[in-house]
């Protein structure tokens, strides 16, 4: 009876009570990020070190506990897949990362828009929809144009394409195709091959055969060596290219003195040392690097472990925003979150300034990637 009697005697301590009550849940709320990452299979090359650099994210963003939920993709679409949909339908996420390889992030990204979730994916994906999508990379057109503009300035006369059969491959035939066609270099051959395979023995033949000045390998991670040994071991004394899903030292680690003299591009995250000073980025690729390589040792930096810390800070500008509008857990937040991710920027990141709006989910400026070629087991900025 006292209980009744307080609340309708006592009005205003009731309301007063239920404000701090609400108060305090959203206090104590967390964000929940589902991550679907290649910790197996193929793409794990690039999927390890993204959950190693997750492994040292802050604890709390706003004063929101991040609940972060990892689940190996093993570099497979299907499986991919399977995890978005847990997290959309169990897990109630707020936010859906991944994956690293571009035929896993596409089918995610169906999953997303369907639950109206927002998918920060790690992999440059082409979608028809991206109203929920947002990259990390840069897109293959940014890239395409700056191993065009390398190209060209070398006197490269006619390109060879050796690429994975898959959607990055495809998208990274007609990028460079179209790049190089605005410098007048064309695409004299063009040999697939699939992820899992262990040897591209016979389309490195074609293309040695066909002799172009140059060849740029499409593949990614520690899947990058072998077709680049491949090409060197035919007799190919042209220059080899990489897309920046090569720019790992397991390209290096593997390909030993066939790579050496390669060229790969890249983005300013994995060479902080060797950025001038006036590159905004190099603040951040400085502390990238510092607080990697003093858990994971010299050397073990990965330009995904790079997407990793870069999402820390968008999601730091992102939170508090979409906070106003919602808490998490619910629609409100989530739809709010997308708001902010268009609006907030632009990001300075280890990567470059990321600066996404309505219009544009990629949102890297066109002069962000660099050159690099392999010296002496090294990276060195053209």
């Amino acid at each position: 009876m006292k209980f009744y009697k307080d609340i309708h005697m006592n009005p205003l301590r009731t309301l007063i009570a239920s404000l701090a009550a609400s108060a305090a849940f959203v206090a104590h709320a967390q964000v929940t990020i589902g991550a679907s990452l290649p910790l197996t299979g193929p793409g794990s090359g690039l999927g390890i070190p993204v959950k190693r650099y997750m492994d040292l994210w802050p604890q709390t963003i706003a004063g929101q506990k991040l609940n972060v939920i990892v689940l190996d993709d093993a570099t497979d679409p299907t499986q991919g897949v399977r995890n978005a949909k847990r997290f959309v339908s169990e897990d109630k996420v707020d936010l859906i990362i991944g994956s690293v390889n571009t035929p896993v992030a596409a089918p995610i990204a169906g999953v997303a828009a369907e639950g109206e979730t927002v998918q920060i994916a790690l992999s440059p994906v082409p979608l028809p929809d991206d109203r929920w999508t947002f990259r990390m990379p840069q897109a293959n057109t940014i890239m395409a144009g700056a191993v065009a503009s390398h190209m060209k300035a070398a006197k490269v006369r006619n390109i060879g394409i050796l690429a994975y059969a898959d959607s990055y491959g495809e998208v990274w035939i007609k990028d460079l195709g179209a790049a190089a066609a605005k410098i007048g270099t064309p695409v004299v051959a063009t040999e697939r091959f699939a992820r899992a395979d262990t040897s591209v023995t016979a389309q490195a033949l074609r293309l040695v055969a066909a002799n172009p000045d140059a060849i740029l390998v499409v593949a990614s991670g520690s899947g990058s060596a072998m077709p680049h040994k491949a090409l060197v071991e035919r007799g190919y004394k042209g220059k080899i290219y990489q897309t920046h899903a090569s720019a790992t030292r397991d390209l290096m680690r593997l390909g030993g003195k066939d790579v050496e003299g390669g060229y790969v591009v890249a983005s300013p995250a994995i060479v902080a040392q060797q950025l001038p000073d006036s590159n905004p980025s190099k603040k951040e690729a400085l502390a990238l690097t510092k607080k990697y390589e003093a858990v994971y040792g010299p050397g073990s930096l990965n330009p995904a472990s790079g997407h990793a810390h870069d999402v820390v800070i968008i999601l730091e500008k992102a939170i508090p925003v979409a906070l106003k509008k919602g808490r998490p857990g619910t629609k409100e937040f989530r739809d709010a979150l997308r708001d902010a991710l268009e609006t907030t920027g632009p990001f300075v990141l280890s990567h470059g300034v990321l600066n996404w709006t309505k219009t544009d989910h990629w949102g890297y400026a066109p002069d962000t990637g660099v050159i690099l070629k392999i010296v002496n087991g090294d990276w060195k900025i053209e």
